[in-house]
């Protein structure tokens, strides 16, 4: 094993996400200008997309790595039927979800049911497609709707706070269905669909539109709220969430409901409200 996949199992994952929660919560000008000054320049992040174009401006530096964008910066596939990427990155994985199993990387697969922690829940996807898209930190953090849908349920699975950059999924078994996550269920005019935000070390903070911040708290046990009568319906490419740092979010469709585009591979960068697929 690998010094750096080693070192992800011993680092105590939560403390270091709450000293990282603080420390990008700061206020003081030098320690927030340091701090997003160093995203901008090692990661090229272009300002000019952003509504805010000044890193100096921001109040602390979770609220430049939430920043929002130009209205025009993402325009919306314009095919009413297309399903959308929901969130910048790069696709780490895309395609069938096979006997229940969806693939992570490199022999690694783990099964919808681990993932959604729900045997039941796991069922429509028995045979359904998957994208899960990598968000590095020079990405805009907020998560948009693939599609239209009304909100069913949430469930919020305590677990580990591994990385999710490539090294790591490449190495650790199951990392996906392992880390905290946030799984929000929907119901579209063509099914079910859901969309999972997972937590991951230094990163694991997830907001909502429609409860605000949801994890923290981290969760020492599986914490369900039903949405039925709150009338909670999010358009296809509407924000629904926003990761305070960055991490990786998964789609899931039901066999019959969509299909992915097929052209979708490994490591391709995507934006929000990108065609990747058609219901």
């Amino acid at each position: 094993m690998k010094s750096k996949v080693l070192l992800q199992y011993l680092l105590p994952h939560r403390f270091l996400s709450r000293i990282v929660y603080w420390a990008t919560r700061w206020t003081w000008a030098p320690w927030k200008n340091f701090l997003i000054g160093q995203i901008v320049r090692r990661y090229g992040v272009d300002m000019r997309q952003a509504a805010q174009p000044d890193p100096r401006a921001y109040a602390h530096f979770n609220e430049f790595f939430t920043r929002e964008l130009k209205p025009d910066a993402r325009p919306l596939d314009a095919d009413p039927r297309s399903i959308v990427s929901p969130a910048d990155g790069r696709i780490s994985q895309a395609g069938r979800i096979e006997e229940g199993r969806i693939f992570q990387a490199k022999g690694q697969s783990y099964t919808a049911a681990e993932l959604l922690a729900d045997e039941a829940a796991a069922g429509p996807y028995r045979h359904g497609h998957f994208a899960t898209v990598y968000l590095s930190p020079r990405d805009y953090h907020r998560v948009h709707m693939p599609m239209d849908g009304e909100l069913v349920s949430t469930r919020h699975v305590p677990g580990r706070i591994f990385s999710v950059a490539p090294f790591a999924v490449e190495a650790i078994p199951r990392l996906f269905a392992r880390n905290e996550r946030l799984i929000c269920h929907f119901r579209g005019e063509h099914g079910p669909f859901a969309v999972i935000l997972v937590g991951a070390i230094l990163v694991s903070s997830v907001s909502t539109v429609w409860d605000g911040l949801t994890i923290p708290p981290y969760a020492s046990r599986i914490t369900d709220r039903d949405a039925s009568g709150r009338g909670i319906r999010l358009a296809r490419g509407q924000e629904m969430g926003r990761f305070n740092m960055g991490s990786t979010v998964i789609v899931l469709l039901p066999e019959g409901s969509g299909e992915l585009d097929p052209a979708l591979h490994s490591q391709q960068p995507v934006q929000v409200r990108q065609r990747i697929g058609h219901v």
